[in-house]
């Protein structure tokens, strides 16, 4: 990643290996890291990727705004619908859900504000 007074620059998005390689990564849930891009005051909005490891989830949560999720390698489970790499996913403030990577996976992800994890399952 380069920094320059004007711009954050991550080359290499695709090179999973790499990416994993190169990023400093903090756990976010059992099985599943975070590796932010940057933040703002008060963690609104922010960007990272996000590392699932084979079989790993991302708990119930709701998005408190808009959220955008690339998938860059392997794909994610929402529900019944399954996101492979390439795919471009803006849930809406309010959204609902849970996540899967049962063959792990790599994201990156644009939160507007942070999301807020439930103990509600049904969604």
């Amino acid at each position: 990643m380069a920094n320059d007074k004007n711009a954050v620059v991550v080359r290499g998005l695709f090179d999973a290996a790499n990416l994993i390689a190169s990023r400093d990564w903090q756990p976010l849930a059992e099985g599943v890291f975070i590796s932010k891009i940057y933040e703002t005051e008060n963690s609104s909005p922010y960007a990272a990727f996000l590392h699932y490891l084979p079989g790993a989830s991302v708990p119930n949560h709701q998005h408190m705004g808009l959220e955008h999720i690339l998938i860059l390698h392997g794909f994610q489970i929402d529900g019944e619908k399954i996101y492979n790499a390439g795919t471009l996913v803006i849930h809406s403030p309010g959204t609902q859900h849970h996540l899967s990577a049962p063959e792990g996976c790599i994201a990156l992800g644009i939160w507007e504000k942070p999301v807020a994890f439930t103990s509600d399952t049904s969604s």
